[in-house]
C-alpha cells in the first residue's frame, strides 16, 4: 500500500527575553553550601531564557511559536486541518490548550485538536504519532505541532538539579502531506523501561492532594530522585543503528542528530558510541538550558538557520522522557 509522505513544512521557535547566566545559580547555591560548577559543566550550561511568570506561560510561549511559524510557512490558522499541543506544564487541563489555540489562531470547524503529553519526550512522540495519522487520513493536509514546557516555575529553588537546569521555550511544526516520495517522515522506534517510573514525579504531592491543607509548596512542585542520567544512552545509540540497517543508510548518509538537550554528556557518549563526528550533533543547550519537550526541535530549527541541514538531508530526532519514553526518528527533510 502506498502511504503519502509527510514532510515538514516549516518550523520555528520562541524563548522569553530574561536570560540568566549560570553566576546567578552558582551564587544561588554557594549560598547554601552547595558546589554545582562541576554540574553545569556535565550539563552544559551557559545560560537559559526564564519567563515573566506574569507575563508569559507555557500556553503563551506556544502560541507565540505558533503565530511565528505560520507567519514563516505563509499559512494562517484555517489552513490547519490538526492541531496539536505538547506539554508537561500544561497552562490548562480544562479546556485543551490545543483549542485555546484554534481559537487564537482562528481554525476551522474542521480541525482535529488535542494535548498530548509524554513528559520530555512529548514532542518527538507527537510529531512521529502525527505523522502517521497523517498517513492513514488523506483529509489531514497540514497538522500544527506545537510544544512548549514552563518547567523553571515548578522547579523547587533548593534542589541544584533542576532549579538551574531547566530554561523556558516554545517549538512549533508545519506538518504537510506531499507526493514527493524523495523526503518526508521515514520511520521510528520506540524503547519503554519503566523500571525508573517513580525518579520523577510533578506535583510531588500528586493532583489530588494539592488543596490538602497539609501540603507544602516543596510538595506542590517536581521531584526529582537523583538516578543515573546516561541510563537512556545504549538503547539511543541501538536504535539509531537499528533504524540505519533497517533503510540501508549509514553514518555518513545522516547529516544531523537532533537529540534531547538535556544532558551535553548524554550527546557526546552517543556520538562516541556511534562513532559519529561532532560537527552532526547540533547543541544548542548552553543558550537555551533544559527546555524539555521542545529541546530537539529548537536544535533542529537552529541547524537550518545555521545551514547545517538543507532540504533532502536525513535527520535523526531523539529523547527521552521520565520514566523511561525514548523515541527515536528518522526524518528526510
Amino acid at each position: 500500500m502506498h502511504l503519502d509522505s509527510i514532510t515538514i513544512r516549516q518550523a520555528a521557535y520562541y524563548h522569553p527575553e530574561r536570560v540568566v547566566h549560570n553566576d546567578f545559580y552558582l551564587n544561588h547555591f554557594n549560598s547554601m553550601g552547595k558546589d554545582i560548577e562541576r554540574f553545569l559543566q556535565v550539563m552544559g550550561r551557559e545560560r537559559r531564557y526564564i519567563a515573566d511568570s506574569e507575563e508569559e506561560n507555557a500556553f503563551t510561549m506556544g502560541l507565540k511559536a505558533a503565530q511565528k511559524v505560520l507567519l514563516e510557512a505563509g499559512l494562517t490558522g484555517e489552513d490547519m486541518d490538526m492541531i496539536v499541543f505538547v506539554s508537561q506544564t500544561p497552562e490548562y487541563t480544562y479546556p485543551t490548550n490545543a483549542l485555546l489555540l484554534h481559537h487564537k489562531l482562528q481554525g476551522k470547524h474542521r480541525t482535529i485538536t488535542m494535548d498530548s503529553n509524554a513528559n520530555c519526550a512529548g514532542m518527538v512522540t507527537s510529531v512521529e504519532q502525527t505523522s502517521r495519522y497523517m498517513q492513514s487520513n488523506p483529509h489531514v493536509r497540514y497538522a500544527l505541532v506545537v510544544g512548549c514546557d514552563h518547567s523553571s516555575i515548578h522547579c523547587n529553588p533548593d534542589d541544584e538539579i533542576t532549579y538551574p537546569n531547566f530554561g523556558d521555550a516554545a517549538a512549533a511544526v508545519i506538518l504537510e502531506r506531499s507526493t514527493d516520495e524523495s523526503k518526508g517522515f521515514v520511520d521510528s522506534l520506540f524503547y519503554i523501561d519503566s523500571e525508573g517510573s517513580g525518579n520523577i514525579t510533578f506535583p510531588a504531592c500528586g493532583l489530588s492532594n494539592i488543596y490538602s491543607k497539609d501540603v507544602t509548596p516543596e510538595q506542590l512542585r517536581i521531584r526529582w530522585i537523583p538516578f543515573d542520567g546516561t541510563v537512556c544512552v545504549d538503547a539511543a545509540i541501538n536504535d539509531i543503528q537499528e533504524l540505519l540497517a533497517r533503510h540501508e543508510l549509514t553514518i555518513e548518509d545522516i547529516s544531523a542528530f537532533c537529540l534531547s538537550q538535556f544532558s551535553l554528556k548524554n550527546i557526546e557518549l552517543i556520538q562516541s558510541g556511534l562513532a559519529a563526528p561532532q560537527e552532526k550533533f547540533i547543541y544548542v543547550g548552553d543558550e537555551f538550558g533544559y527546555t524539555g519537550t521542545s529541546s530537539p526541535f529548537i536544535a533542529f530549527q537552529r541547524g537550518v538557520e545555521d545551514g547545517v541541514i538543507k532540504r533532502g538531508d536525513y535527520v535523526f530526532f531523539w529523547s527521552v522522557g521520565a520514566g523511561w519514553q525514548i523515541p527515536t526518528m528518522l526524518f528526510r527533510y
